[in-house]
């Protein structure tokens, strides 16, 4: 395999070509370059075409919400990986108006549901319902049969609900008496809940957390952005019209070029390492021992490449550089790194971590 000293179009169509033996080896790599390049310019060309509706969301959401553009990011990366994401942010930070405004953009059906203690499994998938004059069961399908489902401050539901949650984003069906019923297509659970706030609520379990995609923390507005929503929002009755913009099958396309997006090998053993420093921080001499007390699943692994992926598409590139995966690499791998004592007493977060092992694992 050649390898190329930089990440542009002519280059990524090289790297995936197999060794060519040495006779006439130039000339078939030359031939393999012009074609490689131009299939990679006519995937460029596709994924732009195709990104016209999210810039177009993108827009339509900045009606409503001023600033947290990572958030915003995140939103259309969960859309595009066909992933769930849990937000989380002290109150007042437009956590659930960005959700809101997210799916007003979009022709699909939204549900939102507050999680309370006393909410029940039946509450949210449904339940069979006795029809005396047939002297019947019939299903009563409940609201999380939605293409877009907010549940908002998730870890106040007890844990029985969150386990029928569970069911609903892994295997994206729901069981109600016996009887199974698949999940609309897309189907996507985006969960806010509140870091601060303790009394009251049920920790999620890790196997739960791991489900989401991505985890997008939200922080404050910088002076500048108070300002402006000031001027927008400071008002008895402060409403914005969102129009429609994107159709589910403007996502189902949009999904089909985001598995077409080249990504190198070089790129990928890069994405693999990543995730194996959580586990074994010695193999690259990362500085985090005795700070992990388990680190990143292969579903890490798989969130992280497709991500990626993601983020070449709204920049418009038909190649993933290893940039695209230090830029989502944070929302990917936070929420599935376990502290120990030790770190927490330190005041180290996940963030320092993930932070920690893109310093110091080799770059491509």
């Amino acid at each position: 395999m050649v390898l190329f000293p930089c990440w542009d179009r002519a280059n990524l169509a090289n790297s995936s070509h197999v060794t060519l033996p040495m006779k006439n080896a130039m000339t078939n790599t030359s031939s393999q370059s012009t074609t490689g390049s131009a299939d990679i310019a006519r995937l460029e060309e596709q994924v732009r075409t195709a990104s016209r509706p999210f810039s177009a969301l993108i827009h339509q959401m900045h009606r409503v919400v001023i600033g947290q553009e990572e958030l915003l990011e995140g939103l259309l990366l969960g859309i595009l990986a066909n992933g769930h994401i849990l937000i989380e942010g002290v109150p007042g930070l437009a956590k659930t108006t960005a959700v809101s405004t997210m799916a007003a953009g979009l022709h699909t059906s939204f549900q939102r549901l507050q999680f309370t203690p006393d909410l029940l499994p039946a509450d949210l998938i449904g339940t069979q319902i006795y029809e005396p004059q047939r002297s019947t069961f019939s299903v009563r399908k409940g609201p999380i049969f939605a293409n877009i489902v907010l549940a908002d401050e998730i870890n106040r539901a007890p844990a029985k609900v969150q386990s029928a949650l569970l069911e609903a984003m892994q295997e994206r069906q729901v069981t109600i008496g016996g009887e199974t019923f698949p999940l609309p297509s897309p189907f996507m659970v985006l969960a806010t809940q509140n870091p601060i706030e303790q009394e009251g609520t049920y920790t999620l379990p890790e196997a739960q957390v791991d489900r989401f995609m991505l985890k997008v923390v939200v922080t404050y507005p910088t002076p500048a952005q108070e300002r402006q929503i000031l001027d927008r929002m400071g008002r008895t009755n402060a409403t914005h019209t969102i129009d429609a913009v994107m159709q589910p099958d403007d996502i189902s396309v949009a999904r089909g070029l985001v598995d077409a997006i080249h990504m190198d090998d070089r790129i990928k053993d890069y994405i693999v390492n990543l995730v194996v420093s959580t586990r074994d921080p010695k193999s690259h001499k990362v500085p985090i021992d005795g700070l992990v007390t388990f680190g990143c699943s292969p579903r890490a692994t798989i969130a992280l490449t497709v991500v990626s992926r993601a983020k070449a598409f709204l920049d418009g590139r038909g190649y993933v550089t290893p940039q695209d995966v230090k830029d989502v690499a944070h929302r990917v791998l936070r929420h599935r790194i376990g502290l120990s004592y030790e770190a927490e007493a330190e005041g180290r977060t996940q963030d320092d971590v993930v932070s920690a092992i893109l310093a110091h694992v080799p770059v491509p």
